[in-house]
């Protein structure tokens, strides 16, 4: 059965957006974008909030900038034909190998994770992953975190009125202090 999956960069103290409406974590050195580039290979399908949508809508298009480097164009060569399901009450297309969700999130994902097809269920944007952990749908738990507090704003885990219990898969520790912790969810 196939994985789903919520990965992405958080502040030390559990931010991916800070109060200002920012991005909790900078820019991604190389040696940690080449780590999410690994990490994408795994991905077979990528659920997404519109916000997170139009943010990634730029990789649709970047292989046509000239001044994009190797591991931007690697990216963009992996994003590009991923496909990808956008959770959204207020669009009414979507562009490139992207559809809008035509139910409801876990309708989806039973959907997805009754095909034969490989890779991982990837969820993206806090707001749709945190409907998600309250579903109980998300099997792993994959966080970049960054050497930073920036004292509020949207947090990487959701509030829940429940304990879930997680088993540590992985950690790797970057050069630049980011540090990577993968966890299970027991069940």
């Amino acid at each position: 059965m196939r994985r789903v999956t919520y990965s992405m960069g958080v502040s030390l103290d559990g931010y991916i957006v800070g109060p200002d409406g920012n991005i909790a974590s900078p820019p991604p050195e190389e040696e940690i974008f080449r780590f999410v580039i690994e990490e994408a290979r795994d991905i077979g399908v990528h659920l997404l909030g519109r916000r997170l949508y139009e943010t990634m809508l730029y990789w649709e298009t970047a292989d046509q900038d000239p001044s994009l480097d190797e591991s931007e164009r690697e990216w963009t060569a992996i994003w590009k034909p991923l496909p990808k399901i956008v959770f959204s009450t207020t669009l009414s297309a979507v562009q490139g190998n992207a559809r809008l969700a035509s139910g409801g999130l876990a309708e989806e994902i039973e959907r997805l994770r009754a095909e034969p097809e490989r890779g991982d269920i990837a969820i993206g944007g806090a707001t749709l992953a945190a409907e998600a952990a309250a579903l109980g749908l998300i099997d792993e738990y994959r966080a970049r975190v960054y050497p930073v507090l920036v004292g509020g704003g949207i947090p990487f885990f959701p509030h829940s009125r429940h304990r879930v219990s997680l088993e540590l898969v992985e950690t790797r520790s970057f050069s630049s202090g980011v540090v990577y912790l993968r966890h299970r969810v027991m069940r």
